[in-house]
């Protein structure tokens, strides 16, 4: 079984990814990661050298390459399920969660972060909010789509497991 972890930048897909995969004895895969082992360059050098366009058109190889994995936690970037295909084929290809936060907590979890991001790169501090809540809005309903939604400030790991086991085919 492969499970996706989709959200906003800093929702912990890749914290709880590890997490979630380290307790049901799953691989853990994090797509911006394989993106800057396999091609050398951080997601943000890759954003200032081409385009976004170009890194999105890379980063759904990256997805569908993830087709032929058994028993991993994907996670995915921010915008990964919100081009292309990706939705569809994320939801094809295994289970997707939806790591949700309110805006307050997500913007407050932004700016704790060492991670740049590249969308993000150039807002100021005081616009930050704005900028999520619009961003976002425009991504939620891709997100929406997701097979499970996390509620990621309320719910425990363990409501996530016990929702992946009932998940699973009989063994």
């Amino acid at each position: 079984m492969r499970i996706y972890l989709i959200g906003y930048m800093a929702s912990g897909k890749s914290n709880l990814g590890q997490l979630l995969a380290a307790r049901l004895n799953y691989g853990f895969i994090d797509l911006d990661y394989l993106f800057e082992e396999r091609y050398k360059v951080s997601v943000i050098d890759f954003f200032e050298k081409y385009d976004e366009e170009s890194f999105r058109k890379i980063e759904r190889i990256l997805l569908h390459e993830t087709s032929c994995l058994h028993n991993t936690i994907i996670s995915t970037g921010g915008g990964t399920p919100c081009y292309f295909d990706n939705m569809d084929f994320i939801r094809g290809a295994g289970l997707s969660v939806y790591l949700h936060w309110e805006v307050e907590p997500l913007v407050s979890r932004l700016r704790q972060v060492r991670r740049q991001r590249p969308l993000l790169k150039n807002v100021d501090p005081e616009n930050l909010a704005g900028k999520v809540t619009a961003h976002l809005a425009e991504r939620e309903m891709f997100y929406r789509q997701a097979d499970y939604q996390f509620e990621a400030a309320d719910e425990e790991i363990e409501d996530l497991i016990a929702w992946v086991k009932q998940q699973s085919p009989a063994q």
